[in-house]
């Protein structure tokens, strides 16, 4: 594999396999850690999960009274009302939690608020969720979850070994795991844009999981009498520079996004930041090593490359 710009020389040879009981044991904290969080702290869901009314506006203003906004919609009894700052000084977000009494209450909520405003201000964007819709939004994003990392496994399997299906899947898990854990820990807004996100963490962990899966595949039938942890090695020193140069150019990408996007997607970038990290880290010392615990094969079927060492 040709690679114009290289991070490490050819012939690196870091034993990466060396340290699975630590990446392991790291990676098995972290999860737990996170399965903990998750089910103690829960996620902060936004309005597309819990239902709700979001109003963006633009004061005419050239500064938005926050503190103003705070007084007045607070005395509407609309229960928990969020104000934040979005994007330009004059702009403001502004969260409406999810009423009793259906879309009809939620319709009369907004209504208390386009009257409490006035012309104050200009309405840039209004979303109104009702609770059934939100409730099956949370079914389907779950489900979209499980069905991608389905359909990893199957991949996985009929291109390469069960082997490889099954070290892929649990890379990938690790990475949605952590993603949680770090979205329940800050108390992120977790809403349908992370939900994609997550999905694009799946694809991008997938894509680094194979490439360095087709070059232990090329190792195999190469080095058939080479011991497997420094044909593992081997495999992965090959491909880390087109493996880092990737996920460098994806996160410089990415931190601009996150700098110069502003607020409408600052969430998802911020979950495919991390997710590129995790995914990175979890192709190597993860998938890769897991091939060992579940007993790789060494005969593969097919022409043979080049000498046996």
């Amino acid at each position: 594999m040709y690679t114009p710009i290289r991070f490490f020389p050819d012939d690196t040879t870091f034993p990466f396999i060396r340290f699975r009981t630590v990446s392991y044991s790291l990676s098995g904290a972290a999860a737990i850690v996170s399965l903990a969080l998750f089910f103690i702290l829960g996620l902060n869901y936004g309005i597309d999960f819990r239902g709700g009314t979001l109003i963006e506006v633009q004061t005419k203003a050239p500064q938005a009274d926050i503190a103003g906004l705070r007084s007045t919609l607070g005395g509407l009894a609309l229960g928990d009302v969020e104000i934040q700052e979005f994007g330009a000084p004059n702009e403001v977000l502004i969260r409406i939690e999810q009423q009793q009494g259906g879309d009809a209450a939620q319709q009369a909520a907004l209504d208390k608020v386009k009257q409490a405003l006035g012309d104050r201000v200009e309405y840039r964007r209004v979303e109104v969720v009702g609770p059934k819709v939100s409730s099956e939004l949370v079914q389907a994003g779950t489900i979209a979850v499980i069905v991608a990392l389905a359909a990893v496994l199957i991949y996985i399997w009929f291109r390469f070994e069960w082997q490889f299906a099954i070290g892929a899947v649990i890379a990938t898990i690790h990475d949605v795991v952590l993603t949680l854990g770090v979205f329940s820990a800050l108390q992120l807004e977790f809403n349908l844009s992370i939900i994609a996100a997550i999905l694009t963490i799946v694809g991008y962990s997938l894509n680094d999981t194979v490439v360095v899966y087709d070059r232990h595949r090329e190792n195999l039938r190469r080095y058939k009498r080479m011991a497997l942890p420094e044909l593992l090695d081997k495999s992965i020193n090959q491909t880390l520079s087109r493996t880092v140069l990737t996920s460098v150019t994806t996160l410089i990408a990415l931190f601009s996004l996150y700098i110069f996007g502003g607020e409408v997607i600052r969430g998802f970038t911020f979950a495919m930041i991390w997710g590129v990290i995790v995914g990175t880290y979890s192709s190597i010392f993860i998938a890769s090593p897991i091939l060992m615990v579940l007993g790789v094969k060494r005969d593969w079927s097919g022409v043979t490359a080049g000498a046996s060492v």
